[in-house]
């Protein structure tokens, strides 16, 4: 594969940088949406799609950031109201969609930098006294670095008739274990952008049997966003919209990738390199002195971004600033943590050496 001299040095937590062969299958020609090709290409990436997920489901297609299908799981999945878990930026925007489209929803957050935990969520469900009937969560909260316990989140909500689950998956998918099936999930979106390792601009999403029997009795779910609708188009290997034809060339190529390096082992590079970053951050508190840590604690910390606080002496836009002088780009902190944080991107297909350049450049930096 041909790179530039720039390549695995964009450290970002989303989006990730793009290995240049998934531009060149970009450069496909165009050809129509409702063809025989793309039925073919939609169907033919559908078994490693599902594969990603790790479910028996189809995989929708959507032409969108993941907060469409975020808003999907919002309006096709509530019937009466929506129980948030928020322990950041990102995980606070399901409230957000649902107050905007009219959805009845409450916030069960915790801390920036802690996870949502079962027995909150357990209290919360039990003191609503079934007036909840969806339960969102976002798996890797990029704005903390924070991964919540996932698997043991689902089995609170199926202790509960009625409830459904709905999780974000943007930062997670393709760099951790998510297993939509055994885990009882039911629904599951993500982005094409971070650990997936695409340009951004596509969603892919799974819904469960109990997510469409829902589906069909919550009206006005919207037009573009009908799970319903990308149910009924999948019959015939199409989306219910024009897709973006070049982003399908793209994600075939893609998930042939991550097929041929398996999951598992995608899955442990990033624990690797999650690890590696950890190790640094207790590395320079111990040579500085300085009081350096990885906000999120262990146990919940997510294999694809590392939030790094800062001494009072510097600063997250500071620190990004220098490494971007010395040509690697990482982000401040987010929202309320941006002065005192910064967060490195370790998704995708960067690689331990590629992570390791990085971190020799803020060996100098801070």
């Amino acid at each position: 594969m041909t790179t530039d001299i720039s390549f695995g040095r964009f450290f970002l937590p989303g989006p990730t940088e793009v290995p240049v062969d998934l531009f060149d299958a970009m450069r496909r020609p165009v050809v129509g949406h409702r063809s025989a090709e793309v039925s073919g290409l939609i169907a033919g990436l559908q078994p490693q799609a599902s594969n990603l997920f790790q479910t028996a489901r189809p995989i929708y297609l959507s032409t969108s950031s993941a907060t469409g299908m975020m808003e999907a799981a919002i309006t096709n999945l509530t019937r009466k109201r929506a129980l948030c878990l928020s322990c950041g930026s990102f995980s606070h925007r399901f409230f957000d969609i649902a107050a905007a489209t009219g959805r009845a929803a409450d916030v069960l957050e915790a801390d920036w930098g802690e996870p949502n935990l079962p027995e909150a969520l357990r209290e919360a469900l039990t003191e609503g006294g079934g007036a909840y009937d969806l339960v969102t969560v976002v798996h890797s909260e990029s704005s903390t670095g924070v991964l919540n316990p996932l698997q043991e989140l689902s089995a609170v909500v199926h202790e509960f008739d009625d409830v459904l689950i709905a999780v974000d998956t943007v930062s997670s998918m393709a760099a951790a274990p998510i297993l939509t099936d055994d885990w009882g999930l039911d629904f599951v979106l993500t982005g094409s952008q971070k650990a997936v390792a695409l340009p951004p601009g596509l969603a892919l999403a799974a819904a469960s049997e109990r997510s469409l029997a829902r589906a069909r009795e919550v009206e006005h779910r919207g037009f573009y966003f009908d799970l319903l609708k990308f149910e009924k188009n999948l019959e015939n290997s199409q989306t219910p919209n024009t897709p973006a034809v070049s982003f399908l060339f793209a994600l075939e190529h893609q998930l042939a990738r991550i097929t041929e390096e398996g999951l598992d082992a995608r899955w442990a590079r990033h624990q690797a390199m999650a690890d590696r970053t950890y190790a640094w951050v207790d590395e320079t508190a111990s040579r500085t002195g300085a009081p350096y840590r990885v906000l999120a604690p262990e146990g919940y910390r997510s294999p694809a971004v590392t939030v790094i606080m800062l001494p009072e002496d510097r600063t997250g836009p500071e620190v990004a600033a220098r490494a971007k002088e010395r040509g690697f780009t990482i982000a401040p902190g987010y929202g309320r943590l941006k002065e005192g944080s910064f967060r490195i991107g370790h998704m995708g297909e960067h690689t331990m050496e590629e992570l390791e350049a990085l971190l020799s450049v803020l060996d100098d930096i801070v």
